[in-house]
């Protein structure tokens, strides 16, 4: 196994970190790539990046403040990136155009040749996010990623980008014992201080779309088992929502909801299929 750990810290403006491990020593590393573009005035900017595998990518720019960001990729075939159909967000503020950020993300994959991928453009100030792949919370009060298995087939896919504030977004897609891909999507589109949870385990397939607009709610959706479930949340209306949605079955499940709350005091709902 192959190891490389990182660290940047306060990088000046329009400086590029590159880093292509495959050249540096190639009898050591095998093909793990770093390639950071600072754009903009950024003081106090913080990256922490471990890569313990092979085939492991980081590929991002950053702009503003007092970002945090911390990067573990363990295992074969991991990628932290700009999303292709997006684009690098170089040209326009980068692909972490905020300030006050903390992010933290997890890869863990051993097993075959199916890759992990994570992709975010967050925009916006203060937001605390933590995603793990290969790993699982327990549930939402969960601070620790943990993997369950040893076998970890990877083949997860999570896109971010938030556009909005001082919200708390912390997910796990997991596969157990089988080769199940998971996809979430996540967007908020200016929805503030929200609380989102969000845990995919299990051998059938799960996806999971959930656009929040709506202010100062808490969202939990999980979807675990054998069965191959979909969810397509999207929370609208005046006032914010509550939501515990649960899909846990060896059968499929699927659940659509948009909702529009006109409720001064809120809404909240809540559904289980097991």
């Amino acid at each position: 196994m192959k190891s490389l750990l990182s660290k940047v810290s306060s990088i000046l403006v329009l400086i590029i970190l590159y880093i292509p491990i495959f050249f540096m020593a190639a009898s050591v590393f095998a093909n793990n790539e770093i390639y950071i573009t600072q754009v903009g005035t950024s003081l106090n900017f913080t990256l922490d990046i471990t890569q313990d595998g092979d085939d492991n990518v980081v590929q991002l720019s950053v702009s503003h403040d007092n970002n945090t960001i911390d990067i573990d990729q363990e295992g074969n075939n991991n990628t932290v990136s700009w999303v292709s159909y997006w684009g690098s967000g170089q040209g326009w503020g980068g692909d972490l155009d905020g300030s006050g950020n903390t992010l933290k993300f997890e890869q863990y994959n051993t097993t075959g040749s199916d890759a992990n991928r994570i992709g975010f453009h967050i925009n916006t100030n203060d937001n605390t996010v933590h995603i793990c792949q290969g790993k699982t919370f327990d549930d939402s009060t969960d601070t620790t990623c943990e993997a369950t298995s040893t076998s970890e087939y990877g083949g997860h896919t999570v896109n971010l980008d938030l556009h909005s504030g001082d919200t708390n977004l912390k997910g796990s897609q997991e596969t157990d014992t089988g080769n199940a891909d998971h996809y979430a999507q996540i967007y908020t589109y200016g929805g503030d201080n929200n609380d989102i949870f969000f845990k995919q385990s299990g051998n059938g397939n799960k996806t999971l779309n959930l656009t929040v607009r709506t202010d100062n709610g808490e969202q939990e959706v999980i979807q675990a088992g054998s069965g191959t479930h979909t969810a397509t949340v999207d929370l609208t209306g005046a006032y914010t929502t509550d939501l515990s949605l649960t899909q846990n079955s060896g059968t499929n499940q699927s659940y659509t909801l948009t909702n529009n709350c006109q409720t001064s005091s809120g809404c909240a709902i809540s559904v289980t299929q097991n």
